[in-house]
């Protein structure tokens, strides 16, 4: 339960990254939990759309951090490989939807 206290501590990188796993993967739960509500893969849709907007944004904030402050190089590569983590999960959720449909 700390993990859930400290959260507002995360950096905004982290947090983003974590909110949209989360979101996406209560989208992904409700597809199956709620079959035939083609609602929920129009809503999913959205979500993905508008999730990968505001990852890319903070994926360029991050590169551009990356470049002009050469002191925590390391810390910034961990920030981009975390919200870089949920491409292949998404990739993996839409591979099950598809081929469950």
């Amino acid at each position: 339960m700390e993990t859930l206290r400290d959260f507002k501590y995360y950096s905004f990188s982290t947090q983003l990254a974590l909110c949209s796993f989360v979101l996406g993967t209560l989208l992904f739960a409700c597809y199956f939990f709620l079959p035939g509500n083609d609602g929920i893969i129009f809503f999913g849709l959205f979500f993905v759309v508008f999730a990968s907007f505001f990852n890319a944004i903070d994926i360029l904030h991050l590169c551009y951090q990356l470049l002009t402050n050469p002191d925590g190089k390391e810390h910034i590569i961990i920030k981009i490989a975390i919200v870089l983590s949920n491409i292949p999960i998404a990739f993996l959720y839409f591979y099950i939807i598809v081929h469950s449909y």
